[in-house]
């Protein structure tokens, strides 16, 4: 698994906004991904991997180790300009709780930036209405430590539900070979373009706090 921890998510970088000076990155890894930030930024990480997080403390201003519900109360409240989330909320036991508390960490009017993965990718599609089958991998989409598996819109509404705003929305990491992309984009033009959604693996996004979150008492 070094490599799940490693990734750079390069494919992230433009949904980054355009000012922040105090950033909390949640999984952050060994902190690839915080060499894309502006330099001057004040980056935070949370790591439950202890070997991953010694190596991020490096990088960054300070990683605690553990899993987000372990370290909450360590994460002060309304500090952060950008709370990165580069698939993390569908690995939340509680995601609704997850919205929730990491809301109390933004600043008002600033922002999450985060990526999803799409249940609906045409490939899962494929498997459980022609094959039948949904199985559980290391990773990817159906990767056995996700606790909760979202589409376009219910990860919206999730959003909304919990004080934010989205600014920035588009699916990404579309792997499909030139054929698939071809048969796939032949569904969603007969589709008018409704079913636009099934071509990407997982959805990037930029929100924007517009309330005060208030942490749920479980």
């Amino acid at each position: 698994m070094k490599n799940y921890y490693e990734q750079s998510r390069l494919e992230m970088v433009d949904f980054l906004p355009p000012t922040y000076s105090k950033v909390l990155e949640i999984g952050c890894g060994v902190g690839n991904f915080s060499v894309n930030l502006q330099s001057n930024a004040e980056v935070w990480g949370v790591e439950p991997n202890k070997q991953s997080a010694e190596i991020a403390q490096k990088l960054m201003y300070t990683v605690l180790i553990g899993k987000y519900a372990d370290v909450e109360k360590q994460i002060p409240n309304r500090y952060f300009d950008l709370v990165i989330c580069n698939d993390v909320i569908e690995h939340m036991d509680d995601h609704e709780y997850f919205l929730n508390s990491i809301c109390t960490k933004i600043s008002d009017n600033k922002y999450l930036m985060a990526s999803v993965p799409n249940v609906r990718y045409w490939r899962l599609l494929y498997d459980y209405i022609v094959k039948k089958e949904w199985t559980y991998r290391d990773r990817g989409i159906l990767d056995k430590t996700h606790q909760r598996f979202f589409t376009e819109k219910s990860i919206k509404r999730s959003l909304i539900n919990h004080g934010f705003s989205i600014m920035k929305f588009r699916g990404i990491n579309n792997m499909a070979s030139f054929k698939q992309k071809l048969f796939v984009r032949f569904l969603i033009s007969i589709t008018l373009g409704y079913y636009s959604d099934i071509q990407y693996m997982e959805f990037g996004l930029l929100a924007k706090k517009i309330m005060i979150g208030t942490t749920n008492n479980k």
